[in-house]
């Protein structure tokens, strides 16, 4: 009897399709197994010509309708495959940009090597000693250094002879 007054009070309270399919057990075990209740008679509206109308005209399509959607699908695809192309170029620059890099850091190395090589094969002692016996060369002399003033720091840049 509960059930039967909870199914009344849900019908006038405008609340069919929770009370429905909420069927409360009060207690721990269930007493004994309910049946889902049937669905009941509805009044069967009858549905006027217009909004058949309507439905059906729903259902079909147009020829402009299809011709919009073509073209919109069109250009979905020319844009997403212009942008795969621009990702797959900057991807490829990436990687090439890399490459350079990594190539730029082995020939600095190697430099840097052959430098080293070459300074720790020099012998400064004996350079000099060829400068001065072989080639004549000597050391400046007192009066021999000029100084200049530049503005930048970097070097100096002779444009003209030098006054004795």
């Amino acid at each position: 009897m509960a059930t039967d007054m909870r199914r009344k009070t849900a019908y006038t309270d405008n609340r069919r399709s929770t009370q429905r399919n909420n069927v409360y057990v009060y207690g721990n075990t269930a007493k004994k197994l309910q049946a889902v209740p049937a669905e009941y008679d509805r009044p069967v509206r009858k549905v006027n010509h217009a909004t058949k109308r309507n439905r059906e005209r729903a259902l079909h399509m147009n020829i402009g309708y299809v011709l919009f959607l073509a073209s919109a699908l069109l250009a979905v695809g020319f844009v997403l495959t212009t942008y795969l192309t621009l990702k797959s170029d900057i991807t490829n620059s990436v990687k090439n940009i890399a490459r350079l890099e990594s190539e730029l850091n082995n020939m600095k190395l190697d430099n840097d090597e052959r430098e080293s090589r070459i300074s720790s094969n020099t012998n400064l002692e004996e350079v000099r000693q060829t400068a001065i016996q072989e080639l004549g060369m000597q050391y400046a002399g007192e009066g021999q250094i000029i100084t200049f003033n530049s503005e930048d720091n970097d070097y100096v840049i002779q444009k003209g002879e030098i006054p004795d």
